[in-house]
């Protein structure tokens, strides 16, 4: 364990070469790659303010996790002039309904499954897209699974439609939040979901105009996995396919979470604020178990849109905590 001196010396040293010169340059190039332009010289200084803290903050984290004190690595990405608070109020989106009408896969304690599954590389999975400010990541879940089962059923990978989703949901509150099994239900009462080409997403809400004749995929209803299971929820992932989960994505180490293994004590599994996409798990070369979950965040957020997040941690994040998967 390291010493408070030893730790104050460490944060010297990552920041010692952080001067205005160098801050000033990083920033004109990161908005520049961003294409940000601000309101005034006011506007600027304050998000210049809270990207130069952000900046600093993921230089201290990374010269720690040099020394082996984290499992991953930060870095800066297109949010970089957001506070956390702003993060979670824009890009997550994931409301709990008050009554949960329950229809749970009963857990199979028995089975055994493979060390790992990537239905990346099964041709399950969909290219990592971009909510942008609309509060739909309940949506981008939601279309992740169905698209991964609309696969698995008929071979062919096609992009759904959010926007659908988003517009037409209406136990949901479009960009305003939602939640995933509210969508499927839609899916099933409604006959079917667009696919992307046919309602393209626009990320603001709409009025619904779902149309038949764009209509690529239908499910019969949801199962939902025991609340706090990882063991379940790597049954399911092995059983069916990506499955829709919701995690705390609350804290900036998530906001910038660049590569490794995520984890971080401070994540709160019980306060679940964003839906993602698991398309997978693994084990890296040191034993470390890991999830592979997709967000909705393009794919300059992560690694390339991706996060691998600890596996049977304690439940790292409430990762398995509300978990749901269509049937088709």
């Amino acid at each position: 364990m390291l010493s408070c001196a030893c730790l104050l010396l460490l944060a010297a040293s990552a920041l010692a070469h952080m001067d205005e010169s160098f801050l000033d340059s990083h920033w004109e190039q990161w908005k520049m790659t961003h294409r940000r332009e601000y309101n005034g010289l006011d506007e600027e200084a304050i998000r210049r303010a809270v990207w130069e803290k952000n900046m600093r903050m993921i230089a201290a984290h990374n010269e720690e996790a040099a020394l082996g004190m984290h499992s991953y690595e930060m870095g800066m990405n297109h949010l970089g002039d957001m506070t956390s608070d702003e993060v979670v109020e824009k890009m997550t989106g994931l409301l709990i309904p008050m009554n949960r009408n329950f229809t749970v896969e009963p857990e199979d304690k028995l089975v055994h499954i493979p060390k790992s599954i990537d239905y990346r590389k099964k041709n399950m999975v969909t290219s990592v897209k971009n909510q942008g400010a609309c509060g739909s990541c309940w949506a981008f879940s939601s279309a992740g699974a169905l698209e991964g089962q609309l696969a698995k059923k008929t071979g062919q990978l096609m992009d759904l439609s959010p926007q659908n989703l988003v517009d037409c949901v209406t136990e949901n509150d479009g960009c305003g939040g939602g939640y995933m099994t509210n969508a499927f239900g839609y899916v099933r009462d409604n006959g079917g979901i667009d696919s992307e080409d046919a309602y393209p997403y626009v990320g603001e809400n709409q009025p619904c105009r779902y149309n038949m004749s764009g209509m690529a995929a239908q499910c019969k209803g949801y199962k939902e996995i025991p609340e706090g299971s990882e063991h379940a929820l790597a049954v399911a992932l092995y059983k069916v396919g990506p499955v829709s989960v919701g995690i705390d994505a609350a804290l900036s180490s998530f906001q910038f979470y660049q590569k490794g293994i995520y984890y971080d004590p401070q994540c709160n599994k019980d306060d679940i604020n964003h839906a993602v996409l698991a398309v997978g798990y693994g084990m890296n070369s040191k034993g470390k178990k890991f999830w592979i979950i997709k967000n909705s965040w393009s794919e300059d957020w992560g690694n390339k849109g991706y996060i691998l997040m600890a596996r049977n941690r304690g439940n790292a994040c409430g990762i398995a905590n509300l978990a749901s998967y269509p049937v088709m």
